[in-house]
């Protein structure tokens, strides 16, 4: 058994990750599974995102937030976008929570990836008010605020909440564990991307402000990919007996 909660091979120097031709047992087929759709999750809402805002007219990617992309026509493509990066963030949780059975933050680093993924899920389904004339015809200034931009708001901000609150809590479980590269990592994470995000709410659209939050959503996500892959390469089959 080793620090992840997870049992490993006996090899006589240690846990190791299985090779190539290893058998894999179901328990650890469908841990690895579930963590897969978390290496997925980032890349796929990040590609889809920026395609996008490079091709949608009107859009413009220094001083529009990405949520504003489920406007218009062609809003359905980020709206599912969103629905299904939730749905696989909820997915790795559930692995998370698999491969991290001891230890500090075991069950409440799943419980706050998971509540990430229900509130992208959220925010798709509550989409974001038109805004800073987007789509071609809106406003640039006074536009209405409805029921489902506040509830996409409201959404978004507890889900980055969570996001911040498990790096920073899984930062503190690889500082015990004596990883001080993944603890520094994620520490790192937690704290540019509450500075992103901050810095957004406070820049009311302003270029600086769209794309620090940018970055720092591109940083989230390039995080929740790689804890997936180091938990995948981990969680290794039962030893018989």
């Amino acid at each position: 058994m080793n620090q992840y909660g997870t049992t490993t091979q006996d090899t006589g120097s240690g846990p190791a990750a299985p090779s190539a031709g290893q058998p894999c047992d179901p328990a650890t087929g469908v841990t690895r599974a579930l963590l897969a759709y978390g290496v997925l999750a980032g890349p796929s809402y990040v590609l889809v995102s920026l395609a996008q805002a490079f091709t949608r007219d009107g859009f413009d990617p220094t001083r529009h937030a990405w949520s504003l992309l489920a406007n218009g026509g062609l809003g359905w493509i980020q709206i599912t976008n969103l629905v299904l990066t939730g749905l696989m963030t909820c997915a790795l949780a559930v692995g998370l929570r698999r491969s991290l059975t001891r230890g500090t933050g075991a069950g409440w680093a799943a419980r706050l990836i998971g509540a990430y993924g229900i509130s992208l899920v959220a925010a798709g389904a509550f989409r974001a008010d038109p805004a800073l004339g987007f789509p071609i015809g809106t406003p640039e200034t006074g536009t209405a605020v409805t029921w489902h931009g506040t509830l996409h708001l409201v959404a978004g901000g507890i889900g980055f909440g969570c996001l911040i609150a498990a790096c920073l809590l899984l930062g503190r479980r690889f500082s015990t564990e004596g990883r001080r590269g993944w603890a520094a990592f994620s520490r790192l994470t937690g704290v540019l991307f509450l500075a992103g995000f901050l810095a957004m709410a406070a820049g009311a659209g302003a270029v600086w402000s769209n794309l620090a939050f940018t970055c720092t959503i591109v940083l989230a996500w390039a995080w929740v990919s790689a804890l997936a892959v180091h938990l995948y390469r981990r969680a290794t089959p039962a030893r018989a007996g």
